[in-house]
């Protein structure tokens, strides 16, 4: 029997949340998927050969950690997510974070980054668990360096605010921007080598092909 997959895990919520909600409201979240695809900002994301400017966020205990450091160290992961009122977004990092002992053997490093602010940080290190730093990236600056950074349109707004989901609350200021969800894989010496970001939230990439570039990084 083949082993159930990370996107196997995101269709099944797909699948859950379309039996439970009303069409209207899929239809909004559909609307905003295509607008973002139709923008090209999949095209405009750093590309493998593209170098990553250093950077030093606060993780969930407050603590500064720069890129510099952790490439000194061995080639990073760096997943950017939502935050942790997406659910597509915790089952991703719940993967990771079951495979994370992988991410060390093969001489690398992780760290998770969020607009969110520290507070829902640390929430989402304690209630999953994680044993990677998960890094405050305020106003999506760092994500907006790596070219996956979006304002989410009015439309969707209301409709977040209309399921309980306050993001200028959970980021701790009100812009509204958002990274795509969004993994690479960047060298010891500053440069990607794996790239993937996607438009459509309910997307996302398989930790084995990361792995995989991990391996050569």
């Amino acid at each position: 029997m083949p082993s159930i997959t990370l996107q196997d895990k995101l269709d099944e919520i797909t699948s859950r949340t379309r039996g439970l909600v009303q069409a209207e409201r899929l239809a909004i979240g559909e609307n905003f998927v295509q607008e973002l695809l139709n923008s090209g900002i999949e095209s405009r994301t750093l590309k493998v050969g593209d170098s990553v400017s250093e950077f030093a966020l606060k993780d969930s205990a407050g603590k500064i950690v720069r890129s510099s450091d952790l490439l000194a160290l061995g080639p990073v992961v760096v997943k950017f997510f939502r935050g942790r009122w997406c659910p597509y977004c915790m089952t991703e990092l719940e993967a990771w974070r079951d495979l994370y002992g992988r991410v060390r053997e093969l001489g690398g490093l992780m760290v998770a980054i969020s607009p969110q602010n520290q507070r829902q940080n640390d929430f989402t290190v304690q209630q999953h668990e994680l044993r990677f730093p998960v890094l405050n990236d305020p106003g999506a600056k760092v994500a907006e360096a790596f070219g996956i950074t979006y304002t989410v349109p009015e439309p969707m707004q209301r409709h977040y605010r209309s399921i309980l989901v306050n993001i200028p609350f959970v980021n701790g200021e009100e812009s509204w921007r958002l990274p795509l969800p969004a993994v690479f894989v960047v060298g010891q010496d500053g440069v990607v080598r794996f790239a993937e970001a996607h438009a459509d939230f309910r997307v996302r990439t398989e930790p084995e092909r990361v792995l995989g570039a991990l391996i050569s990084a």
